[in-house]
């Protein structure tokens, strides 16, 4: 009886010998090593469509960038050729203004750098 208590004592509760648990335990390692692995390769691929994805709209942001500078750049020049335009008309009607009646084109002149200047001060 003294040996059946020793073999069942060595044995166990559940009837697991040593070997039998530390098979189980290497077992459950490799287990744990394959699902660090695919935890691995899963961040990985993740990463790899964030990254993708980021990439992607940074292009877009650029696109979308680069023609708005366009049209910016068009509506700048389209400006600039109004303005010289007006400029232009302008010059001509004071210069026939001037021809016509010299003194009241001088009096208008000065009324308008008065105003200027008072406009100025404040």
């Amino acid at each position: 009886m003294a040996t059946a208590s020793t073999s069942s004592s060595k044995s166990g509760a559940n009837g697991a010998t040593p070997g039998d648990i530390e098979k189980q335990i290497e077992t459950i390692r490799d287990d744990i090593s394959e699902l660090t692995r695919q935890v691995a390769d899963l961040i990985g691929q993740a990463k790899d469509n964030t990254m993708a994805q980021v990439k992607s709209q940074v292009r877009s942001a650029k696109s979308t960038a680069d023609s708005m500078l366009s049209e910016a750049k068009d509506s700048g020049r389209e400006a600039v050729d109004a303005f010289r335009d007006v400029a232009d008309t302008f010059g001509d009607a004071v210069e026939d203004s001037l021809k016509r009646r010299p003194y009241a084109t001088l009096a208008m002149v000065a009324g308008i750098g008065f105003l200027f200047g008072v406009a100025w001060r404040r």
